[in-house]
Order: C-alpha cells, then sequence, then structure tokens
C-alpha cells in the first residue's frame, strides 16, 4: 500500500515508519553522479526507491547491478547490493516512476546559456513528468541548485498547472545538493548537516522528517525554499569570491618578492581568517556556474560577485602570461623572438597537464586547463593535452597520452590539474623546460627546468 506524507494527520512515528518500510515509494530523477549516491542512500534507507535517467546505457548498468559513476568509494558495491535485493531499480520511464512514487526527489544538471543565464530547461523538462503522475499527497524536492526562488516562482506553479492539483494538495522543498565527487556516499548520509526549505510549513515538515531518516547529522529546517536555495547558491559565492581574493594575491608574488602561499599559510593561523588557495582556475559545475545565479537572474548589482568571476576567469590568461615570460628569459637572446613579434609563445611547444576541472574527477565542464589551452593556442603555440581521465576532444591541443610526452621537442609545460598519475612523470628526462604549475604540486628542484608556481613565483 502506498502512503502519502504531505498533508497526513498519522504521528510522526508513523509516517518514519512508513518511510522506512517501503510504504513510500521514492523516485530519483537523475543518476548521475550525485545522483546515483542520493538514489542509492535513498534505498539502503527505505528499500523502495526507481531511479529515472534519460541515458539508456546508465539504466541498463544499474538495473543489471554494476554502477556507471567512476571514482565514487562504496558505491558500486552499494549499488550491487541495493539492486539484489530489489531496493533499487532504474528506468527511462519517467512518467511511469512518477505514477508509482509519493516522493519525488529531483537532482539534473543546471547550466547556463551562451550568454551566461541559467538554463532550467532540464528541471522544467523533469516537473513536467513528475506533474504527469503527481498525486494528492506527493512530496517533490528539487535538489538540482538553481536560482533562488525557483521553486515557488517555477516549479510549484507549473507542477500545480500540469498535475490539475491545486496548491497545497502537494508539497514542493528544496535540499541543496551539498556533496562532491568522490566522497558522495560520505557526504549525501551526513558529512555536513542537510537544510531543507519548503514552498510552505507541511513542505517542509515532510522534507525534514524524509531526510532525517537519510543522514546521521543534523536536517536544518529554514523558513523557505528560497531561502534553502539561497543556502546553496551562497556557498558557492562565498568559495569563489574568496578564491578570487587568493588569485589576486597570487598576482602579487613577484612585485613583493615573497611567497604569498607562505603567507597565506601563517595568515590563517589567526582563527578569524581563511583565504583559500590560488591556482591556475576554477572550474566545474558548481562555482563558476552559480554567480551568474545571481548577477543574470536578480535585478540587483552584485559587483563583489561579479568581480570574483572575473578575477578568476583571467587565471588561465595568467598562467599563459607566465609561460611566455619564462619563455622570453630562457631564450632571451633567441632571434627568432623579434620575428615572432616578440611573443615567446608563437611557435612554442607546450603541454598542458589536466583537462579535468579537478584532480581525480573526470569532468571538463568551465575547466582552466581547457581555457590555459585555448590562451595557448591563440597566441600561435603548438600545444599538446595529456588527461588521464579525459581526452582532448574539441580542445584546441593535440591529445597524447601522458608516455607520449614529446620529450625532444618541448619547450614549456603547464601543470592545471593535479592527477595523482602526474606524479610518475619523469622530468629530468625531458630538456630543460618552462613549467608553471597551478596547482603547487611540482618539485623539480632536482631538474634544470625554470619553475614559475601561482602563489610563489620563480623557482
Amino acid at each position: 500500500m502506498t502512503r502519502r506524507l504531505y498533508g497526513s494527520t498519522a504521528a510522526t512515528d508513523t509516517q518514519r515508519e512508513w518511510f522506512r518500510t517501503g510504504d513510500v515509494p521514492v523516485a530519483v530523477y537523475g543518476l548521475g553522479k550525485m545522483g546515483l549516491p542520493l538514489a542509492a542512500v535513498y534505498a539502503e534507507n527505505c528499500g523502495n526507491v526507481t531511479g529515472v535517467d534519460v541515458d539508456e546505457s546508465v539504466v541498463e548498468a544499474v538495473n543489471a547491478g554494476d554502477c556507471p559513476v567512476d571514482r565514487e568509494p562504496g558505491l558500486p558495491g552499494l549499488v550491487r547490493e541495493l539492486v539484489g535485493r530489489g531496493a533499487l531499480r532504474a528506468t527511462t520511464d519517467s512518467t511511469r516512476a512518477a505514477e508509482d512514487a509519493a516522493v519525488h526527489v529531483v537532482i539534473v544538471p543546471t547550466v547556463l546559456t551562451d550568454e551566461k543565464e541559467p538554463d532550467l530547461s532540464a528541471v522544467t523538462s523533469v516537473a513536467a513528468d513528475v506533474a504527469s503522475g503527481l498525486s494528492s499527497g506527493d512530496l517533490v524536492v528539487v535538489e538540482s541548485t538553481v536560482p533562488p526562488r525557483t521553486c515557488a516562482d517555477v516549479v510549484e506553479p507549473m507542477l500545480a498547472d500540469r498535475s490539475g492539483l491545486e496548491s497545497g494538495e502537494f508539497g514542493v522543498a528544496f535540499c541543496p545538493e551539498r556533496t562532491s565527487s568522490g566522497r558522495a556516499l560520505a557526504d549525501v548520509r551526513g558529512t555536513h548537516p542537510k537544510v531543507v526549505g519548503g514552498v510552505d510549513d507541511e513542505a517542509t515538515r515532510v522534507a525534514e522528517l524524509v531526510y532525517g531518516e537519510l543522514v546521521a547529522n543534523d536536517v536544518i529546517p529554514v523558513s523557505d525554499a528560497a531561502t534553502a536555495e539561497a543556502v546553496k547558491v551562497f556557498e558557492g559565492l562565498y568559495r569563489d569570491a574568496n578564491i578570487a581574493l587568493a588569485n589576486d594575491l597570487a598576482r602579487l608574488t613577484d612585485e613583493l618578492a615573497i611567497d604569498v602561499r607562505e603567507a597565506i599559510d601563517a595568515a590563517n593561523t589567526q582563527p578569524f581568517c581563511d583565504i583559500h588557495e590560488p591556482g591556475a582556475g576554477v572550474g566545474g559545475h558548481c562555482i563558476p556556474y552559480y554567480p551568474y545565479f545571481v548577477l543574470n537572474w536578480l535585478h540587483a548589482d552584485a559587483p563583489l560577485v561579479r568581480t570574483a568571476r572575473e578575477v578568476n576567469d583571467a587565471m588561465p590568461g595568467f598562467v599563459a602570461d607566465r609561460v611566455a615570460e619564462g619563455l622570453a628569459a630562457q631564450h632571451a637572446d633567441d632571434a627568432a623572438m623579434a620575428t615572432n613579434g616578440g611573443d615567446a609563445l608563437a611557435d612554442a611547444s607546450v603541454a598542458v597537464l589536466g583537462l579535468a576541472y579537478r584532480a581525480g574527477v573526470a569532468e571538463t565542464r568551465a575547466s582552466p586547463g581547457i581555457d590555459v589551452c585555448e590562451r595557448l593556442a591563440e597566441r600561435n603555440a603548438t600545444v599538446y593535452a595529456a588527461d588521464p581521465l579525459v581526452d582532448a576532444e574539441g580542445v584546441p591541443a593535440e591529445d597524447v597520452a601522458i608516455a607520449d610526452l614529446p620529450e625532444t621537442d618541448l619547450d614549456a609545460a603547464v601543470l592545471a590539474t593535479a592527477h595523482e598519475e602526474f606524479e610518475d612523470i619523469d622530468w629530468p628526462a625531458f630538456d630543460p623546460l618552462v613549467v608553471v604549475d597551478g596547482r603547487d604540486a611540482l618539485d623539480l628542484s632536482a631538474t634544470d627546468h625554470r619553475q614559475y608556481t601561482v602563489g610563489r613565483g620563480w623557482q
């Protein structure tokens, strides 16, 4: 028997028991790097979850007990166990899943248009499917990161319009996804407190009840869904602004003739100081996107948010400049400099190590490594890109394996992503290079390479 929680007058303990015993079927829409771990945690706690994805290969893999998400510790075994005992299944039929479920969890990507405006099409597409099977008493939880007021102004009215139900017959709540690739299971289970906020008080109550069964940490109910949506966006804005500060400080390295990273580390021993690390740029599907959930969604201006994004977007160009600077110093007497218009990058061969936005994660969205490739190619360098997890398709660079880096023909290298596989590179085997380390991960003291580390300067 299907039980529904929104508007239920049963005792709270009874409702929790309904959820734990699978009487409240759950559908999770989106089985990607965050969605599949979330579906698995729901399934291990309630034993009755249908995962929905548009990718047939993902659905087939899950139903076979396989895990299509790589490098997520504990997830393959958990998926296999859950599918084996019938607690988790997958489908591409979102309408059927919606008809069967009483709790609907949306965790699909929110991207940006070419004009950097929030694109809610994936969220609204899922909302339309949910609406086709929505019943009175259902709860819809959005975990996709969205601009504040999306649940109240977009999702809830759309569900009401498409389902024929009145507002107040079903619940809509927002729960910020607070997970990172490589530790998603632990994060979903409660590394951090969970935040929930509903379009109305009843939705908040039900969301708090559900997530209280999922996580070992606290569940923090906030005033409404818009507040919960803002929590997630604000977390990203804080990190973007803090990293921008670190990158601004890193640019002072040469003029001050100090190791800025050392100064940051010492400054951070004061309890009210928490400066992040500088680097080659900020990538991924979170931090570079969330500023535009404010800048290109709300009417009010946010100059600090805008400036932080501009600073971080400029770091790949800063890295390219340092490569050119090093090459110019290394070949100061080279007559070719004059014929190349004074830009040492022209006709130079440069390897960019890392196209994934973060070490150990096969994701290239907004990757600084790709931007470094583009900045170098714009200045007529010959660019080689090496990454153990992703290829260079669509990147202005020749895709090479780490072992195939041209040892004798290379003029410079950039470490854009500190994959552990790069630790095995035989740096002494290369002719003297200019090496720009964007992640403070290389020790080339035993070589003749000219090294620049972002935040430490020339070494």
